[in-house]
């Protein structure tokens, strides 16, 4: 299972995402500047006459040059990009003529944008999380339950709240947080369950029927809100407030463990962070970053690392002793308000159709000047600073929330646009290609401390598995239900209707009350007999669904 974490941090497959990213760039540079665009004027004016429309009719034209057509004539439709790419004009109009080259561009990109999201996550979001938590003194506790779980939970947050604020595509978020909270609470969880099955490992009963419990318990209020179908500003409030009681349940059964025991030790570790006062066994380490570590290698290869390396290395402070750079620290104060003002004018555009203007710039760079001179007067090449550090960590969460939001944002419109050229909804790709690509992370990390770290290491694992997809439920779709409504107040918010969500809640729920049912009947041992149904549990679910997805298609 080591070996699996090290290939996908191997840096064979840093050098090759960045390079077909830079092939990529090619690609579309040299197809725009040389490829003369095609204009047919009677169909045109046949497909202008229907501009008016609202949703994406692509599929009711035959060729590539009607759809790139069609797509040129409604660029408000449901066809246009909410992102910052237009896949479908990529693939109609810019690959029309090979539809295998057009599949090849959507389905690297997709790769390199699920890089992007988990390694922005880990490398920068997790880290400035850590040191914050270490610098307010949180106990470890508090630290697991709010902070750390954040970091871990970030890619299906932010998934979820750029389909409800910025995409317009409400059911992807949904099914995206549904669909990781299954794989997580049952492929992890099985897995782990079928691996270690002769070790005969216990858990501890108290943590596991609480996480349990209350992952039920917002299921359950998430399920009403769907039947419901809208849902008011304080009701999403108070679904996001589920979470605010969880953690107090948690801070009062530490309390109380410590009372009768008289020790250190906790119930249980709530959530994907070792809440202990002492460090968690390792399980795997993090991909090193060129300029920082092995100066030994050559020129080429950095070289090579640089595309998907150098915008994030620029714009996000980073104070950590083994990262420091005060070059990297000075541009990066520097150019981060530049790049906060872009996603804003950017976002601004989007919503109410109007650009920032060039004040707006020019008072950024103002700041950034005036940050970076401070940065270089007070910082030193040897160390990172230890004074008035607490700005610095703040500006990386912030700057690392800026590019986990725009990585998202753009993950969530690219696969809207897969969904209208393959002919499936979606939602189901949410459901599939985003719930998996957001648990990757979760099932080499908990699978590898389950089977290596011991005892200790299932418990932190299975805590893991139920306690962490409850935070990305509650809180991912919690902010998103509290933006939604906020917008919508005083009126309430329509739920996107998808009736499929019912199928996905209910085998979510009995996959949890499987585990509720035989954990305690097997002596809270994980077993087979554990991982086999959940594994089942969700294999069934997959096929009916994707049964279900192809069968039907999509309506377009």
């Amino acid at each position: 299972m080591a070996s699996f974490s090290s290939i996908f941090h191997s840096r064979k497959l840093i050098i090759f995402l960045n390079t077909s990213l830079t092939s990529l760039l090619a690609f579309l540079l040299i197809t725009s500047t040389f490829l003369p665009s095609f204009e047919l004027q009677g169909e045109k004016l046949i497909i202008g006459a229907q501009a008016g429309a609202i949703s994406c009719k692509i599929h009711d034209y035959e060729d590539h040059n009607t759809k790139c057509l069609y797509l040129k004539s409604h660029t408000s439709s449901a066809c246009s990009s909410k992102g910052y790419i237009n896949y479908l004009q990529i693939f109609y109009c810019t690959c029309g003529h090979s539809p295998l080259l057009g599949y090849s561009f959507l389905f690297l990109w997709l790769a390199i944008l699920f890089y992007l999201l988990a390694n922005t996550a880990a490398e920068y979001f997790c880290s400035s999380l850590e040191s914050l938590s270490t610098l307010l003194k949180l106990s470890p506790t508090i630290a697991g339950v709010t902070l750390l779980s954040l970091g871990n939970g970030a890619p299906d947050v932010f998934s979820s709240i750029v389909s409800f604020t910025s995409s317009g595509n409400g059911g992807v978020g949904l099914n995206s947080v549904l669909g990781g909270a299954f794989v997580v609470s049952n492929v992890v969880v099985g897995v782990i369950s079928t691996l270690i099955s002769s070790h005969e490992v216990a858990i501890e009963k108290s943590s596991f029927i609480r996480d349990v419990c209350f992952f039920l318990f917002s299921l359950a209020s998430l399920l009403l809100i769907l039947v419901v179908g809208e849902i008011t500003l304080w009701v999403a409030i108070l679904f996001l407030s589920i979470y605010i009681l969880y953690v107090c349940v948690v801070l009062f059964m530490q309390f109380y463990s410590k009372k009768q025991n008289n020790d250190s030790l906790e119930n249980g570790v709530p959530l994907l962070g070792y809440v202990d006062d002492q460090e968690p066994p390792p399980v795997s380490s993090k991909p090193s970053f060129p300029l920082e570590d092995h100066h030994q290698e050559s020129k080429v290869l950095h070289l090579l690392e640089l595309p998907l390396y150098l915008p994030r290395r620029l714009t996000i402070p980073v104070v950590s002793e083994e990262k420091w750079s005060k070059p990297f620290a000075v541009a990066s104060v520097s150019l981060s308000p530049i790049l906060l003002t872009t996603l804003f004018n950017t976002q601004r555009q989007k919503k109410f159709g109007s650009s920032g203007n060039l004040v707006s710039y020019f008072a950024a760079g103002l700041v950034g000047i005036v940050l970076g001179n401070l940065a270089f007067v007070n910082t030193n090449s040897s160390s990172p600073p230890k004074k008035w550090l607490f700005p610095w960590l703040a500006g990386g969460f912030l700057m690392s929330v800026t590019w986990t939001y725009i990585i998202a944002e753009e993950l969530v419109s690219l696969l809207v646009s897969m969904g209208y050229i393959l002919g499936i909804d979606p939602s189901v790709l949410g459901l599939t290609l985003l719930a998996w690509g957001n648990s990757v992370g979760d099932l080499i990390t908990n699978v590898a401390m389950a089977v290596n770290g011991g005892p200790d290491g299932a418990q932190v694992a299975i805590s893991g598995c139920y306690a962490g997809p409850m935070f990305n439920t509650l809180l991912g779709l919690g902010v998103s239900f509290v933006i939604s409504a906020w917008d919508s107040y005083p009126s309430s918010y329509v739920i996107p209707g998808d009736g499929s969500l019912y199928e996905t809640l209910g085998f979510l729920m009995a996959g949890l009350v499987w585990a509720l049912v035989v954990l305690p009947w097997k002596g809270m041992k994980l077993d087979s007999v554990l991982g086999v149904g959940l594994l089942c549990i969700y294999l069934c679910f997959l096929v009916l669904r994707l049964c279900r997805a192809v069968g039907g298609g999509f309506g377009l």
